[in-house]
């Protein structure tokens, strides 16, 4: 009868409850549990292991460069790193309150690995999270805009609670890049948020998208009342002479 239950659990695609009864059964320890424990066990079992299936899928279609974690975070003293402002991002109510994120700071600082802890912990929270290099998305869309799937992409990026945009400003926008990123924030202002990380300080940003009247109102949306980060030392690689995912 277990094995006709456990093969059951499995077709059925019960895969916690299917090994926490198999380790039982193997253990001896069904006896040491009235039935309600058992179900409840069970149950438990099936729950836990929908929640993690849940988060690994959440944290796959983010596609983060690499994998971060708020724990490791390190604070010293020269990074002008708050470690209670990094706490309280990580509780991700700055995304149910659909506020913004700005990390700015020298090249190899850390500053993708903070926006990628942060998006780690949104998902393990449940929020939809995208996590793109911003000259590679503007790439993209320019393919979409050729191939007729430009209202797909764009509608997909609206899609997600967080989106990260890295190396923000490495490159001048042109006309259709900055057409598409002010579709971008105006699709998301008020409903989403965003984290961007850049090697310029906000004040540069102004001149990377151009346009005078559609960089204030990119700007505008972005910048008010965002959350910051300004990283200051040195680059966090050359002191380690590690590779850049490690960086941190």
């Amino acid at each position: 009868m277990n094995t006709s239950t456990l093969d059951k659990l499995r077709k059925m695609k019960f895969f916690g409850m299917f090994h926490a009864f198999k380790s039982s059964m193997e253990t001896g320890k069904t006896n040491d549990y009235t039935a309600d424990e058992l179900l409840a066990h069970l149950v438990d079992a099936e729950w836990d292991d929908r929640q993690n299936r849940r988060i690994e899928r959440t944290i796959l279609y983010a596609r983060f460069r690499y994998k971060a974690s708020i724990e490791d975070v390190h604070y010293h003293a020269d990074r002008s790193i708050d470690r209670n402002q990094i706490m309280r991002l990580a509780d991700c109510t700055f995304v149910d309150r659909f506020e913004n994120l700005l990390i700015t700071g020298s090249t190899g600082i850390g500053k993708s690995y903070i926006a990628s802890a942060v998006g780690y912990q949104a998902c393990v929270l449940g929020y939809r999270v995208l996590y793109t290099s911003t000259p590679k998305l503007f790439a993209k869309l320019k393919m979409a805009k050729a191939d007729g799937s430009y209202m797909k992409e764009l509608a997909k990026i609206e899609r997600q609670q967080l989106l990260i945009l890295d190396d923000f400003g490495i490159q001048p926008f042109d006309a259709q890049s900055r057409a598409a990123l002010m579709e971008i924030i105006e699709d998301r202002h008020g409903k989403t948020s965003l984290i961007i990380t850049s090697q310029l300080p906000v004040s540069k940003w102004f001149e990377v998208i151009g346009e005078k009247t559609v960089a204030d109102a990119i700007l505008d949306r972005i910048v008010h009342d965002a959350h910051r980060i300004e990283l200051k030392g040195e680059s966090m690689r050359r002191k380690r002479n590690v590779e850049p995912e490690n960086s941190h």
